[in-house]
């Protein structure tokens, strides 16, 4: 059995994700939805068995699973309408979701067509045991980040440090899950997962640090409950075309691809 998958968008993680598929026999990448103006940019690095489209209503009704992989603005353009038209999205951009509005519009659509929304992990691991704990288990949870300077160029740290001339650790951010998921939609998206995994965005706890001497994008969640406590870290390399997003990105994203396909999977 081979399913059929459409992915939104064709930036770093989408071609990352192409390479992955294309060598696995029960998997194939048959769409690929982009804005307008990126149609035939998209269709020029791509073969001719992958269809780019520029609109939901262009799904193909054999679509077995749509994955998000372009950013906050595409999840709320596009999700409920995907939603709506019956297929399971996988959403990496987590981050959208701290927006109550879209959160609403999104239940709309599952309510009436019944598909259903699964939020991939992305860069962090031990989301299945904080989730397995749920927010009625935990009585605090703090998240901290740790990227290279050039990962936070073009956020607000611009104007919290010199990242150009950085040779000490600098705290960016220091918030709470909903406010740092709002204020770097392009980083931290893992910020987002933790805070629906366990006490939710505004509970939830976040420091952000730029730091030169780490090499790889590092993330710690601290947690503590009634019965457990947690406290693990999750380090991985970058994309080597955007500094500002984890190589496990791709590979959990691919790993949800197949969990879709394989008939035994972990």
């Amino acid at each position: 059995m081979t399913v059929s998958v459409a992915l939104i968008g064709f930036g770093a993680i989408a071609q990352d994700l192409l390479i992955k598929v294309q060598s696995d026999p029960h998997l194939r990448v048959k769409q690929i939805l982009v804005r307008a103006t990126a149609c035939d940019s998209t269709q020029a690095k791509i073969d001719l068995q992958t269809e780019v489209i520029t609109s939901v209503d262009a799904l193909d009704d054999d679509i077995d699973f749509v994955l998000e992989c372009a950013g906050h603005g595409a999840l709320k353009d596009y999700g409920a309408a995907v939603l709506a038209r019956g297929f399971d999205l996988g959403i990496l951009s987590a981050g959208a979701l701290s927006d109550d509005a879209l959160v609403a519009e999104l239940n709309s659509a599952t309510a009436q067509s019944k598909a259903k929304v699964i939020v991939v992990p992305g860069a962090i691991g031990g989301i299945d045991a904080l989730s397995a704990v749920e927010s009625g288990g935990l009585t605090s949870v703090c998240y901290t980040g740790r990227k290279a300077p050039i990962s936070w160029k073009g956020t607000p740290a611009d104007v919290v440090c010199d990242l150009d001339t950085l040779t000490e650790p600098c705290e960016i951010f220091s918030g709470t899950a909903r406010e740092a998921a709002q204020a770097f939609p392009k980083n931290a998206n893992v910020v987002a997962t933790v805070a629906l995994a366990g006490l939710g965005f505004d509970d939830t706890t976040v420091r952000l640090f730029a730091d030169p001497a780490v090499t790889r994008n590092t993330h710690r969640v601290q947690a503590v409950g009634d019965n457990v406590s947690f406290d693990f870290e999750t380090s991985s390399g970058t994309l080597p075309h955007n500094p500002r997003t984890s190589a496990l990105t791709s590979q959990s994203a691919y790993r949800a691809l197949k969990l879709r396909a394989y008939p035994f999977s972990t």
